[in-house]
């Protein structure tokens, strides 16, 4: 029985944090949306629009084994980008950089919670607050937010350094903003969903607040002030990225 009401049935939208929140969900959902603002789904998005097709992938030495595996081009860290390898994880850089056909592009969150969702077959769609006005529209043009097509929304947040999950503030407002654009599915928010939207009535500039939580503080602190300024420019992308047999394209 608890088992089963964690999955917050009866909604055709839910909400829940993390890679356990996403195996939750997709479970028994049609469909789930990840949000990992900073960056995982914004670097996506941004690759997406530019042509790439994109393979999710946990944070960790394999990526590079994997991508010589599948012909693809290895993203890296923001620190380790090089003239002759400009692919990493930031937005900003490969918003810059060559477009290659083929990127693998891994990170501990948003990447391994996609990577492990499309293990099951269910499609996957990539969210930030720059484009999940779309997101919303394209999820409901599909047919899904009934009750027998629901919609798992998850935030994907950060790590504490012992590996537990930290929720966050770009996260849950990225969420809600796809929330807020699903407000009208025909089978309702959850409870927890519903929550999670209230949090765009208390933040009156989601910009400002994006830039002044820990995650925006620690990027433009450490140099890469840019990615957050390019992920935190509202509702400017029309790029829906459809997570189909282990590679984001646009929808």
């Amino acid at each position: 029985m608890a088992a089963a009401v964690s999955a917050q049935p009866g909604s055709g939208v839910r909400f829940d944090w993390g890679l356990a929140g996403a195996a939750e969900l997709g479970r028994v959902c049609a469909v789930l949306v990840v949000v990992d603002v900073l960056s995982f789904t914004t670097t996506v998005e941004v690759a997406a629009g530019r042509g790439m097709r994109v393979h999710p992938f946990p944070w960790g030495d394999q990526a590079a084994v994997y991508a010589r595996r599948v012909g693809a081009v290895a993203a890296t860290s923001r620190g380790q980008v090089t003239t002759d390898h400009p692919w990493s994880l930031s937005p900003a850089a490969l918003s810059r950089a060559p477009v290659v056909t083929d990127l693998v592009l891994p990170s501990p969150n948003g990447s391994a919670i996609s990577a492990a969702a499309s293990a099951t077959g269910l499609p996957v769609v990539a969210a930030n607050l720059r484009n999940a006005p779309s997101v919303g529209r394209w999820l409901t043009r599909q047919g899904y937010g009934s009750s027998n097509a629901p919609i798992g929304v998850v935030a994907a947040g950060e790590r504490w350094p012992d590996g537990s999950l930290r929720p966050c503030v770009e996260d849950q407002l990225g969420a809600a903003s796809v929330l807020d654009a699903l407000s009208g599915a025909p089978g309702g928010l959850s409870v927890e969903a519903a929550v999670a939207l209230a949090a765009l009535a208390s933040t009156p500039d989601l910009p400002a607040a994006v830039r002044g939580c820990v995650s925006g503080r620690e990027l433009t602190e450490g140099g890469f002030a840019e990615d957050v300024e390019i992920a935190v420019r509202l509702n400017s992308s029309d790029v829906v990225p459809l997570l189909r047999k282990g590679v984001f394209t646009a929808a």
